[in-house]
Formats: C-alpha cells, structure tokens, sequence
C-alpha cells in the first residue's frame, strides 16, 4: 500500500485496475473506486461492510463532469452550481451508465464535488470516482489517515494523505423534493436557497 501525498499517480493506477483507493476531502476522508465498474463498487461496499441496499454517491471533478452521468433539471443544475464544489451531495437522476450496484438500483444518485485540492487533482485524472466514507460502516468517519479503520487500510492499494480534513460529512439534498435528507456544512444557507428558488 502507497502512503503519501505524492501517491497521486499510483492512486491513479489503482483506480485502472478495480483497487480501491483513499482519498481527503473537505468533510471527511473517502474511499474510491471506478464508479462505472461493477466488481470495484463491490469492492467498496465488501471493504466497508456496508448493505447493498444502502447507495453510494460519486465523486467528479466539476458540475460539467456530472453532466455525463446524470441528468439534472434545470432547478438542480442551478443548485449544483450554486453549491459545488463543496461539502454538499446532491440527488439527482442518474444516466444509464451508472451501474445498479451504485444506487442499489434506484434510478437517482448522489453526486458530490469535493473541494479539496488533492481530491480534484485525483478526479481530473480518473472519474467518476465512488464518493463514500472511508470506514467500515456504523463507525466514526475518519478525519487523518491515522484514524483510518484497519479493514479500510488492508483493503485500500493506495492512500493519500492531505492532513486533517473538517470532520462533518457532506449536506445531502434532494433539490427536486427540497428535502436535506443530512445535515452538515451549508445546511442552513441550502434551506434558503431551497426555499427561495
């Protein structure tokens, strides 16, 4: 396993080969995979001990990015570009090359543009990335590399360091319905863009 903040290349190189990868953002650390590939996002969800039926988000490196792998109203796209990147996970309706394995089936998917430095620096090579915690489920969210569950390390071919992150996950909103389905950074400030949009 790669440890370090110059692992950017071999986190890369992971990716292309259906490993798993750790990565810093502004909420707390995530672990990727190829978004688009079955056997990775397995491979998060095993990693994590996490239930099929529980979704998980994607991560890219722009709004334009998510464009081609969703396929958001107008209301959303406006949200989207209000608010990302940031600490915010938007729902939004996902395009056919988005596997099942991602939204256990559903027919919409979280998307989230971190805003951190190393995270946008992975994504502008690989994306679409999974877009989850990196912890075994039920756990505390990791917020350094030290507090990193020893199942997530063990399953993880690379991780890259980028110090303590800010420790609350991501708001997750569904414009659509106007609902904050959880609360963290923004949250308040996306209430009034939700009620006055």
């Amino acid at each position: 396993m790669t440890v370090g903040p110059d692992a950017l290349v071999d986190a890369v190189d992971a990716l292309r080969d259906g490993d798993l990868v750790v990565y810093p953002t502004e909420t707390v650390y995530g672990l990727g995979a190829d978004a688009l590939d079955f056997a990775a996002v397995e491979r998060v969800f095993e990693a994590k001990g996490r239930s099929r039926d529980d979704p998980v988000s994607l991560a890219v490196p722009s709004v334009q990015a998510a464009l081609e792998y969703t396929d958001p109203t107008d209301r959303e796209l406006a949200f989207m570009r209000a608010f990302l990147p940031g600490p915010v996970t938007v729902v939004v309706e996902r395009r056919d090359v988005v596997p099942d394995a991602l939204t256990a089936g559903r027919d919409r998917v979280g998307v989230r543009v971190p805003d951190h430095d190393v995270a946008l620096a992975l994504l502008a090579e690989f994306a679409p990335i999974t877009a989850t915690s990196a912890n075994v489920s039920g756990r505390p969210s990791a917020r350094a590399v030290s507090e990193l569950d020893v199942e997530i390390r063990e399953a993880a071919a690379v991780v890259l360091d980028g110090g303590t992150t800010g420790g609350t996950g991501s708001t997750v909103v569904d414009v659509q319905a106007g609902e904050i389905h959880r609360r963290g950074d923004l949250a308040d400030e996306i209430a009034d863009w939700l009620g006055s949009n």
